[in-house]
């Protein structure tokens, strides 16, 4: 079958940008073809044979996978190491556990066959950890892991196989990953998330002056400088704590340039309807872009969105009996741009929903409403900034405006949903549609004081420390913190091989 599969009984020729099907071929005799997966070790002296070698085995099989449309890698090494002098030293097994989960975004239709299937694998997560202590065959590597999706695995399976680390090891419940860093370029990062990443910064900065400040006395203050330096994800306990931002800032007592670290945190957006109503199967909603729905999870951590962005609305659900849920989408104006219903069925656990919005967005906090039978039963909220940069550079008032006022003639989308606005007891606000025209004009400094306001109504900066000497007699070193990306992490330094082959 898996000859079949691969289409190794027939013959193929690729002849002006087609590959040709001429006809059934016979498979070479007196060898044992073999196939498998296109994962795989090859020890150097067969690597030499396969390329050196002159044997009538390896150049007739090189010459037979000229006319073979398959991937070669997973019938070739497999063929010509049974049928060499090598083949005492195959081991006819993967020797690795793959977490397969084809029901969540994987299909394949070799899967009966073939261990790939165009998708990768799930990560691993707690529930899976038996797998690795009932496995009956040699096993060296297993995949997916992700410390991003779940790090408690990786400590376990490292507990396993070498012990517990010492009591009160630091960092062993934090999580680091860098996203950005000054090699790789600003031209490397778009232009929402520049701005997001600037606005922490100088959130960071205020909360220096106002935690550290002492009357009279400027040791604290800052005036930021240039691009951020570094941008690290950080999560702990397997959540998501929110962004690590290293920069570049002038000291204004010394006037002295000083690089720190900003700990921002989102906010909690999520609300259930107060008081709560009796239907309980809504357990969250969230609005992100890059929808990962194989390990459910927004790849867009944090939900950085700009006006040209196209959200997505997940809800994730307790199980129950079928329901409808109204999902209601409003702009910063109070315009309802969207509004939609859900069909829940009892075993549903995640929804998530694209709706066809037209751009540009309008800037501002925006509010995601769920309702039961016309009964708001949550709200969320999520952020789209203004752009304070237009392909890395500073944003032109022409620019601004084309970005920050919303759609065309206002509306989102055909239709229009302005007869609910009364229903829904949601009053557009002539005031406050006018402050949105005057706000989509706004660059410069004064646009950074909008970009400002609406960042820390979603966003709070936790902490802020010194990678190095500072005039701040009161801010804590990075190095001395648990949360920096410069603070201890035992788990993660690596040392020689010990000559028994393990790490520790």
């Amino acid at each position: 079958r898996f000859i079949r599969k691969q289409g190794l009984d027939r013959l193929f020729l690729e002849c002006d940008t087609h590959m040709w099907r001429l006809g059934d071929r016979r498979i070479p005799e007196g060898i044992a073809v073999d196939g498998g997966s296109d994962w795989f070790l090859l020890n150097r002296k067969f690597v030499e044979y396969v390329t050196f070698s002159n044997d009538d085995l390896v150049t007739k099989m090189k010459r037979t996978i000229e006319f073979v449309n398959s991937v070669i890698s997973k019938s070739f090494f497999h063929t010509v190491l049974e049928n060499s002098p090598y083949c005492d030293s195959m081991v006819d097994n993967n020797l690795r556990i793959t977490n397969w989960n084809r029901k969540l975004g994987c299909k394949c239709q070799y899967k009966h066959i073939v261990d790939w299937c165009g998708c990768s694998p799930n990560d691993f997560k707690p529930a899976d950890f038996h797998r690795f202590q009932q496995t009956a065959r040699p096993t060296f590597f297993a995949r997916k892991f992700e410390a991003v999706v779940n790090q408690e695995i990786i400590g376990q399976l490292d507990y396993y196989l070498y012990g517990n680390y010492p009591s009160g090891t630091p960092g062993l419940r934090s999580y680091w990953e860098n996203v950005y860093d000054e090699p790789d370029g600003v031209h490397t990062l778009s232009d929402v998330a520049l701005t997001m990443y600037h606005a922490f910064s100088r959130l960071g900065l205020r909360r220096a002056e106002t935690s550290f400040h002492a009357a009279g006395d400027n040791s604290c203050r800052y005036y930021p400088m240039g691009h951020p330096v570094s941008v690290h994800l950080y999560f702990l306990a397997d959540r998501f704590q929110g962004f690590l931002i290293r920069h570049h800032a002038t000291n204004l007592a010394v006037s002295k340039l000083e690089t720190l670290e900003t700990w921002v945190m989102p906010k909690k957006v999520f609300k259930i309807a107060s008081p709560p109503s009796d239907f309980g199967r809504l357990q969250f909603s969230e609005i992100g872009t890059e929808w990962d729905a194989k390990e459910r999870l927004f790849r867009n951590f944090g939900g950085l969105l700009g006006p040209t962005d196209e959200p997505v609305g997940m809800q994730k659900w307790g199980k129950g009996p079928n329901v409808t849920v109204t999902v209601i989408w409003v702009d910063p104006v109070n315009v309802i741009a969207a509004t939609y219903d859900i069909l829940i069925e009892s075993s549903a656990e995640f929804t998530h929903y694209k709706p066809p919005l037209n751009l540009p967005l309008r800037p501002g906090v925006w509010t995601i409403k769920i309702l039961h039978h016309w009964v708001q039963v949550a709200e969320t909220k999520f952020l789209v900034t203004p752009l304070t940069f237009s392909n890395r550079q500073p944003i032109k008032q022409e620019e601004a405006v084309k970005y920050h006022s919303g759609p065309p003639k206002n509306a989102y989308m055909e239709q229009s949903f302005q007869g609910l606005n009364p229903v829904l007891n949601i009053p557009i606000s002539a005031a406050r549609v006018d402050q949105a025209k005057r706000n989509a004009g706004l660059v410069g400094t004064r646009l950074e004081a909008w970009v400002d306001s609406l960042v820390s109504s979603v966003w709070s900066a936790v902490d802020i420390c010194s990678t190095g000497p500072t005039a701040c007699p009161v801010m804590q070193g990075c190095a001395q913190t648990a949360w920096s990306s410069l603070s201890p992490d035992p788990k993660s330094e690596l040392g020689p091989v010990k000559p028994d082959g393990r790490l520790r």
